[in-house]
């Protein structure tokens, strides 16, 4: 029961927070814009303002805006006959479109917030800026570098992390950049010059086998950093691995085999690849705050990003380039969601964050029932110079309630797999 209510509690958390952001957007914008809301919330306990009543819910997993004048296709016939001045189909479109516009856009923001006040206050996750393995042939051997120098300086400007290095070879484009490197209590200059390559970035799963190993080696090769042991799993399917991992400071030798999984490559033909179902990190000195102008840069940079990886992995989803297994349901956030909680308050908050970006793309979809299906009728509204039918609306939205229904029938079945729930058929 305690393992259960450990589930299920941040579920409950990050979900109403989300939903009840969700909603306050699109009930803020209402009321800016002169539409009158008859109720905000779910029913538990209710208060009536001068002319909104709002609701309170126990479990607040259904909050809602209802907006005076608002046309239900899904319920057919239209509103009853309110005040004309507040009436939400009687307002100019582009007051309709962020109406509905907001309740995406709070979760974005929200999301900014979340990870602005993280980075400011427990601060984002740092690697110390030493080498690791050092590529034979590569720009670093051809400059001398060499497996745990300790880089002081790029160009003149001190490096605390390995982030400032990351950040000035990136933005050097080729250029020859100037190191001040640390070798066994030596100073020594060199200079190296960057060259690009193209590395593949692998879609793991997110079920953690053993969280805390420090992988060093795969199959009696040293790794040393996350993509090397990607790659070396990735090339192994179904093979049996040997792992050296450090844990809890000591060093333990593990078997492991790789599901054969197949996925996409980059020419489109289909390959199969090794996976273990194990998240990665990485072995981090610690965490540091970043200013709070930085914090908030930082916050939206994240979410712009986390956004574009959304919209760019739903995308290969419906081509088929990434297994369709992946789509997970409210079985597998509570699950996350609890992982997250025990591992910390920062931790759960980034993940409140990673869940308010998807639920804002999501919304967005050009799905009738979906905010992003109403915004869709706008635009087709101010094409013709007229709104749909209501019972053109109506059909549209009975197949998204459909589609939204099997796909979450398709989601709780990948969670039900996940846990292997079917075995009792087996």
């Amino acid at each position: 029961m305690t393992s259960a209510l450990s589930f299920i509690w941040p579920f409950i958390v990050v979900i109403g927070i989300l939903i009840l952001v969700h909603e306050f957007g699109h009930f803020f914008v209402a009321r800016w814009t002169g539409v009158g809301v008859e109720r905000f919330g779910p029913i538990l306990v209710r208060w009536r303002g001068k002319e909104t009543e709002y609701c309170l819910s126990a479990i607040p997993m259904g909050g809602y805006v209802k907006m005076m004048g608002e046309e239900s296709p899904l319920e057919g016939g239209t509103a009853p006959v309110v005040n004309p001045d507040k009436a939400f189909a009687a307002k100019p479109l582009w007051a309709r479109f962020l109406i509905v516009f907001a309740g995406p856009a709070m979760n974005f923001v929200l999301a900014a917030v979340i990870v602005s006040v993280v980075f400011a206050t427990i601060g984002r996750t740092v690697w110390p800026p030493v080498a690791g393995r050092v590529a034979d042939g590569g720009p670093a051997a051809a400059a001398g570098l060499r497996t745990g120098d300790r880089i002081l300086s790029v160009d003149g400007r001190p490096v605390s992390y390995w982030e400032d290095v990351d950040r000035a070879v990136a933005g050097s484009e080729g250029r020859p950049l100037q190191l001040d490197v640390e070798r066994e209590g030596a100073r020594q200059p060199m200079t190296v010059t960057p060259r690009r390559t193209t590395v593949q970035d692998p879609i793991l799963k997110e079920s953690r086998e053993e969280p805390g190993d420090v992988v060093l080696s795969v199959a009696d090769q040293r790794v040393f950093s996350p993509d090397e042991m990607v790659q070396a799993i990735r090339s192994r399917p179904r093979q049996k691995l040997a792992l050296i991992v450090e844990r809890d400071g000591k060093r333990l030798s593990l078997t492991v085999t790789p599901n054969a999984e197949k996925e996409r490559g980059p020419s489109g033909d289909e390959v199969e690849v090794g996976r273990i179902q194990a998240g990665i990190g990485g072995k981090a000195m610690g965490t540091a705050p970043y200013n709070p102008v930085a914090a908030v840069w930082h916050g939206a940079v994240w979410t712009s990003n986390m956004s574009a990886t959304i919209v760019k992995g739903l995308w290969r989803i419906v081509l088929g380039s990434i297994d369709r297994s992946n789509i997970g349901g409210p079985i597998q956030i509570a699950s996350m969601a609890g992982q997250q909680a025990r591992e910390g308050f920062g931790q759960l908050a980034l993940f409140t964050a990673f869940i308010s970006v998807n639920l804002a793309v999501l919304n967005l979809l050009p799905v009738p029932i979906l905010d992003g299906g109403h915004l869709l009728f706008f635009v087709i509204e101010a094409v013709l110079g007229r709104p749909l039918s209501l019972k053109k609306r109506e059909v549209a939205q009975q197949l998204g309630l459909a589609l939204l229904l099997l796909l979450m029938v398709f989601a709780i079945y990948n969670d039900l797999v996940r846990l292997d729930a079917f075995r009792i058929f087996r």
